[in-house]
């Protein structure tokens, strides 16, 4: 029991929410406002940590998120020089994803969870990959499973301009071809900056 004589697991939905004021709210889960809000977004960040070594941050792009209800979402990871996610969820399943408005309306929404990490080889990839067109540079795809939502102001973000989505990994995936790309995680995308294992090597027939 707490202070006030009720059992805090019985607190009503979106109770933090109400507690924290404008500049910060917590939810248990995605609304349809921060669904919205997500699917106007043309950029997303994924944090990540394995129990030790470096913690990692990522920019995402390129169309490659989908919430399939208020509790979770996939996203799809292209081909990139780094491959930090993998390893660290394999070890910890601890995950963030970040917004941010650069438009004149602002906000910054978190959602905390654990994530599942699917390899080409996963049963359900192909479930997944066909979201996202199957593209043929796709490396991973993470399934979160939110517990957790927070919204705060955004006031220090700057107001910026969307102009475009960059299609340069897109051609150089292509220009790579299937070989090309398995060729390519073999000798970059194996181990993390710490040598931890991202279990690549699970693509290397599926490609």
């Amino acid at each position: 029991m707490s202070a006030k004589g009720f059992d805090l697991a019985i607190r009503p939905k979106h109770f933090f929410a109400r507690r924290q004021g404008p500049l910060g709210q917590r939810f248990e889960e995605l609304s349809d406002t921060h669904i919205a809000f997500i699917l106007q977004q043309p950029l997303f960040f994924a944090g990540s940590a394995a129990p030790s070594g470096r913690v990692n941050v990522s920019p995402k792009g390129m169309d490659s998120l989908r919430v399939l209800g208020p509790s979770r979402i996939v996203w799809i990871n292209h081909t990139g020089s780094g491959n930090e996610t993998a390893a660290h969820v394999a070890e910890d399943p601890r995950m963030t994803l970040m917004w941010c408005s650069f438009a004149k309306k602002p906000l910054i929404l978190r959602a905390y969870g654990t994530a599942r990490v699917l390899h080409r080889d996963a049963p359900d990839w192909s479930e997944h990959a066909t979201r996202f067109g199957n593209p043929l540079g796709a490396r991973q795809i993470y399934d979160l499973a939110i517990d957790l939502v927070q919204s705060s102001c955004g006031y220090a973000v700057p107001l910026m301009t969307f102009e475009a989505e960059r299609t340069v990994l897109q051609h150089w995936s292509e220009d790579k071809g299937a070989d090309g790309l398995r060729r390519y995680w073999a000798e970059r995308n194996t181990e993390t900056l710490d040598g931890k294992p991202t279990g690549i090597e699970a693509n290397f027939d599926d490609a």
